[in-house]
């Protein structure tokens, strides 16, 4: 496992770097999240052991059992667990308690109950749907007055700390087709950000195995990243 996991982590990490060089950028500027939903606690610390220190799950239960193991076998407090998908307002507790980012805010109530329950300052982005497609989750893009209402209550919470924006491209042939999403979302950011010039949003959670580049050349600073690091899912 680990000489797969190494040569994948390399490639994703050569593409990362190449992409940065394109966009003019910075590669250092840019976070991989190592997206290790479906697989093992051993291959996060394959992962570990090979330099990766930011860890994606989609699911509270599945995380909170792998996290169980993986702290008692890795005594690394710069590890970070990143909540990426979709947080039920029941699940709020646990997601508060064991991840160190969450970037699928996507309703004031869920805000309210995280800052209700997190023990520590925990940083929060917002989902937004840029593409509008009715099976994602988050913000409604289209719908300014009522994200901006959000982004001022939810600015406002105890606990929180609002430092960007997130969200879903769809699953299109070419990477290039969602570039308008990821660009879109950069936009929304500046958007906001002109808005309230005391709010700082510096990071952009888009992009995954397929479109990554794509979404780094638009600005995204964390890039969620599975399949190309850790093969196809686990069933």
């Amino acid at each position: 496992m680990i000489n797969s996991l190494q040569d994948n982590l390399i490639r994703v990490q050569d593409r990362i770097a190449a992409a940065a060089v394109r966009a003019g950028r910075d590669a250092s500027a840019i976070t991989l999240v190592a997206v290790s939903k479906t697989h093992p606690v051993e291959a996060l610390i394959a992962a570990y052991e090979l330099g990766v220190r930011h860890f994606g799950e989609n699911r509270v239960e599945e995380a909170t059992l792998k996290q169980l193991v993986f702290r008692q076998r890795v005594f690394d407090q710069s590890v970070t667990f990143h909540m990426i998908g979709h947080v039920q307002s029941r699940k709020a507790e646990e997601a508060a308690m064991w991840f160190d980012r969450v970037h699928s805010v996507d309703s004031v109530k869920l805000a309210q109950r995280l800052a209700r329950f997190t023990t520590k300052p925990l940083p929060i982005l917002l989902e937004v749907n840029v593409s509008g497609e009715e099976s994602k989750y988050g913000f409604d893009g289209a719908r300014r007055a009522e994200l901006f209402n959000a982004v001022e209550s939810i600015a406002q919470l105890p606990n929180l700390q609002l430092d960007g924006l997130m969200t879903m491209a769809p699953i299109v042939a070419e990477p290039e087709q969602a570039r308008p999403v990821f660009r879109a979302l950069r936009d929304l950011r500046d958007e906001i950000e002109a808005r309230y010039p005391a709010l700082q949003l510096p990071h952009l959670s888009m992009g995954m195995t397929d479109d990554f580049e794509v979404a780094i050349e638009e600005g995204a600073t964390l890039v969620r990243v599975g399949r190309a690091i850790f093969g196809e899912r686990s069933t």
